[in-house]
């Protein structure tokens, strides 16, 4: 029989921690965004800061990736160009990366 699970005090403080300042750092953005005149030009900026953000962050281990990794690459170009849906194209790249690995 397996032991129970036990967390350890200082991992979930580090967890609650990363969550206050995770919240805090939206509604401090929201909050501000409120109290200042946004032109379209800025607005057009924040519209893309996701995307700007997410090729950031995979850009770098798509370019040191193998085959599998190009290949979850296509599969998510793919599927965003057929549904047009973000989500699912996330969705269908990381199980896409895990299966052609698993390959």
């Amino acid at each position: 029989m397996s032991e129970p699970l036990s967390l350890d005090p200082r991992v979930v403080g580090v967890i609650l921690a990363m969550a206050a300042v995770t919240f805090v750092t939206k509604a401090g953005g929201l909050w501000l965004l409120s109290r200042v005149e946004v032109s379209d030009r800025l607005e057009a900026g924040i519209s893309v800061l996701p995307g700007a953000i997410v090729i950031a962050i995979l850009g770098p281990e798509l370019a040191s990736g193998g085959p599998a990794e190009w290949a979850a690459a296509g599969l998510t170009l793919l599927v965003v160009w057929r549904t047009e849906s973000i989500l699912l194209a996330l969705i269908a790249g990381v199980v896409g990366v895990v299966a052609f690995r698993a390959v």
